[in-house]
């Protein structure tokens, strides 16, 4: 038997402390009034954006370039299913 054991086997060594739960908060506290929480809110939303990073003009233009060159490339695709599509139900109909 190890040092330990005694003291593992009374239970004063490894078993985890209890804590008291927490008191419930007050009605005041708990709920706030329809003001209040609209203004928590706006508050909230102002902290988020100060922390949004703005791309610099080059990365700007970097993104838009890409975004306009996706949109070229899916333009092409649909417009080549849709010539496909047309062009085999005009030969499976016979129009």
């Amino acid at each position: 038997m190890s040092e330990s054991a005694p003291a593992a086997a009374s239970g004063a060594e490894g078993s985890a402390p209890r804590t008291e739960r927490p008191k419930p908060a007050s009605t005041e506290t708990a709920r706030r009034g329809f003001v209040a929480r609209v203004a928590l809110f706006f508050r909230q939303v102002v902290a988020e954006l100060k922390k949004v990073v703005r791309p610099t003009r080059s990365e700007l233009v970097t993104y838009t370039g890409v975004v306009l060159a996706f949109v070229a490339v899916v333009m092409a695709f649909v417009t080549l299913v849709d010539l496909g599509v047309g062009r085999l139900t005009s030969w499976v109909f016979g129009a």
